[in-house]
């Protein structure tokens, strides 16, 4: 199968390029390359003779069209967006642009290349597209997401992301365009860009800085290590039912203060200088619109396809933290750059 994977120079979408070709997909890697986007992720297959690379943004209508036309896929993976809820809120027009705008742009190109094919190659085309539990709202103290939640997102990152899945449901219902859509909890492991929480924590540990916690850290997290998202995210591509959403979590939910106390106990062991790294922990006024509590049910992909997720958050984090202190090379380079955000406003008194 060959496939376009868009934003797979990015977090997610390098482990299921990485993924994708080991199981013998070709991979067609378009990309923009914007701050996040690293093609060091996809070092490992960057000569692979399977794998193309194609800088390119998804805003511009043309570029895309040519991209399908020059390749000619059978479906299309679209990861490709703006991702950090701090940056939505000091720049929401931005994520207005990529994940909406941008969304449009491709479900169009797809509908295009989808109506010129024929026989069985039309029949298994298919546009998978990738988003969030953030669309969902918040949870209280009980209960989880499920395919049926109803959307009431709180953040301009999770109101976009929400408009794109809105949009891909009306290119299937209006157009008859073959979609899959999956809703994902939060994220962890290799290659992630270091504004996200876990490498925040890993890095600022290790560098003896102070490690930034919102609020009072109560707010809760579904845990999902991401290569166990990827495999989740072609086993839907393959296999699920066209027109279906499904919802992939690591059933793995922690607080945040709990979260960054476990990595902090890690750094002690592997990083024993400067311990306790936990003293470093400093909260900071929390951010505008926090949903309280994320947590998914996967009922439906364990009975439809048969997945679970595979590794434990302790195994994870574990795992996570080791590649940190071993890939300071690629890591380096990221620190200290204009684009690197750690948190929004200054320690508490």
């Amino acid at each position: 199968m060959k496939l376009i994977v868009t934003g797979g120079a990015g977090f997610i979408g390098s482990a299921v390029v990485r993924r994708a070709i080991a199981a013998g997909h070709e991979v067609v890697n378009l990309d923009k390359l914007a701050y996040s986007g690293n093609l060091a992720n996809v070092a490992a297959v960057a000569d692979h003779p399977g794998y193309a690379f194609e800088q390119v943004d998804i805003c511009d209508a043309e570029e895309v069209r040519r991209v399908f036309e020059r390749h000619r896929p059978d479906a299309i993976m679209h990861l490709a967006a703006e991702s950090h809820v701090d940056r939505s809120i000091d720049g929401p027009m931005a994520f207005v642009q990529t994940n909406v705008v941008g969304t449009a742009c491709l479900l169009e190109a797809a509908r295009r290349h989808w109506t010129e094919l024929s026989g069985e190659a039309k029949d298994a085309f298919v546009f998978h597209h990738v988003s969030t539990d953030e669309v969902f709202g918040e949870l209280g103290d009980e209960g989880k997401f499920t395919e049926e939640t109803p959307y009431a997102p709180n953040s301009p990152y999770s109101a976009t992301k929400a408009g794109s899945d809105m949009l891909v449901r009306a290119w299937g219902e209006t157009f008859g365009l073959p979609y899959v859509l999956t809703n994902c909890s939060n994220n962890y492991g290799p290659y992630q860009y270091p504004e996200k929480l876990i490498p925040v924590v890993v890095l600022n540990a290790l560098e003896g800085r102070p490690i930034p916690v919102y609020g009072e850290g109560a707010n809760v997290r579904d845990w999902l290590y991401v290569e166990d998202h990827a495999e989740a995210l072609l086993l839907a591509l393959q296999k699920g039912r066209r027109g279906e959403t499904y919802c992939i979590g690591g059933e793995a939910e922690r607080s945040n203060l709990e979260l960054v106390r476990s990595i902090c106990a890690i750094m002690d062991r592997l990083r024993p200088q400067g311990s306790p790294h936990e003293s470093l922990i400093t909260f900071v006024t929390d951010r505008p619109g926090h949903d309280h509590r994320y947590a998914i049910e996967t009922a439906k992909i364990s009975r439809e396809l048969g997945w679970s997720p595979s590794v434990s958050l302790d195994e994870g984090l574990e795992a996570t933290v080791r590649w940190y202190l071993d890939n300071e090379a690629w890591w380096a380079p990221l620190r200290g750059t204009a684009a690197e955000r750690r948190g929004l406003s200054s320690a508490k008194a």
